[in-house]
């Protein structure tokens, strides 16, 4: 499946009137299914879950006909729910158990796992930072549990390359897989992996029932590792024109929304953070694409150093932000994101407990 993600903001919300969510729900799992290609807008803050959902909702589709297609929704809200609360860096409901080193199997790295499937979404990724949800299940797998590597690092290098990269979405989603976020391990053995990425192998290390997968040693293909150091690429620090006079709203890597505040005059500056990539660095693809999509807000400047620097440099008082769990040290004004339903707020253990409460807000309205 061969994707490609604009920028422009008129044709960003024209991918979005063209979402099926009934196909969606249909063939989502499927690697060549009506999935939306979105989420790259929605992790950049360009659009919300919110504002699909209403979109859908206004070309006639009912909540019961595209209930699959909301829960999808909701599972993106409901991480970033989960990050509000725990750190997630960290396991959040148990130790993943059985971890023989903290490294990515290097041909996990090189796409030669051997798995059709996986080698070439893992080249997709590199290629286009698009990686099918499915595809990202069976990675982390193959990396956690039958290479046996601690979630965090390979997550890291997963992150590094989607365009869709929400550090939430992501570290919440592999210690699911890895067992640190769900009651076991998931595992995926060809047979699951051929049918959803049209593909016909046979013989791989997973060409096994389930029982025996789920108890092998390492393939000796897995048993190389090396350590992911990644490093960001940022753009060189200029100057940029202040008003002090006028409120300022900070625009970062996961707030590039071309309508917050748009008719009030005002400093707009996109924050980039040394010290927040380099705890959580992201490709040159995908730096050049949070650069392209900051170019549909007006008059945006590009300042590259701390929100502290930023505020003492230019003596900053009038400052505006959106809400997110990375927003480490932000001051100011501090305005809430759009939720699909932002009464369901703090943490529940599973998304089924979240999502019985959303469902009630939903069909109550």
């Amino acid at each position: 499946m061969e994707v490609e993600f604009s920028t422009d903001h008129k044709s960003i919300l024209a991918k979005m009137d063209r979402v099926d969510p009934l196909l969606y729900g249909k063939t989502r799992n499927y690697i060549n299914g009506a999935v939306t290609c979105l989420s790259p807008y929605i992790s950049r803050g360009v659009i919300s879950t919110k504002m699909l959902l209403e979109n859908v909702l206004q070309r006639g589709y009912t909540m019961q006909q595209m209930e699959s297609f909301i829960k999808e929704l909701c599972w993106r809200d409901y991480f970033q729910r989960v990050a509000q609360v725990k750190d997630v860096d960290q396991e959040i409901k148990q130790v993943q158990q059985e971890i023989m080193h903290r490294k990515m199997p290097v041909q996990v790295i090189r796409a030669a796992t051997g798995i059709e499937g996986i080698d070439t979404s893992i080249r997709q990724l590199y290629k286009t930072g698009y990686m099918h949800n499915h595809c990202r299940m069976y990675t982390a797998s193959i990396v956690c549990n039958i290479a046996k590597a601690h979630w965090y690092q390979p997550a890291q290098w997963m992150y590094y390359h989607l365009l869709d990269g929400d550090w939430a979405s992501n570290a919440c989603s592999w210690q699911w897989v890895a067992g640190a976020n769900s009651n076991k391990k998931y595992f995926a053995n060809q047979e699951n992996i051929n049918k959803y990425t049209v593909t016909n192998q046979s013989g791989t290390f997973l060409d096994h029932a389930y029982e025996v997968i789920e108890n092998m040693e390492i393939p000796h293909l897995l048993l190389e590792t090396a350590a992911f150091q990644p490093v960001t690429d940022l753009p060189d620090k200029s100057e940029i024109q202040i008003s002090r006079s006028i409120p300022t709203f900070i625009y970062n890597y996961y707030n590039l929304d071309p309508l917050w505040h748009p008719f009030e005059s005002g400093n707009r500056v996109l924050l980039i953070d040394p010290d927040f990539f380099a705890r959580y660095p992201v490709s040159k693809n995908c730096m050049d694409f949070m650069l392209a999509l900051a170019h549909n807000i007006a008059r945006i400047q590009v300042y590259v150093g701390s929100f502290a620097s930023l505020v003492s440099e230019y003596q900053l008082s009038n400052v505006y932000f959106k809400e997110h769990p990375l927003n480490k040290g932000y001051t100011g004004i501090e305005e809430e994101r759009d939720w699909i339903v932002s009464e369901v707020s703090g943490y529940y253990p599973s998304f089924f407990a979240y999502w019985k409460r959303v469902e009630k807000y939903l069909t109550e309205k």
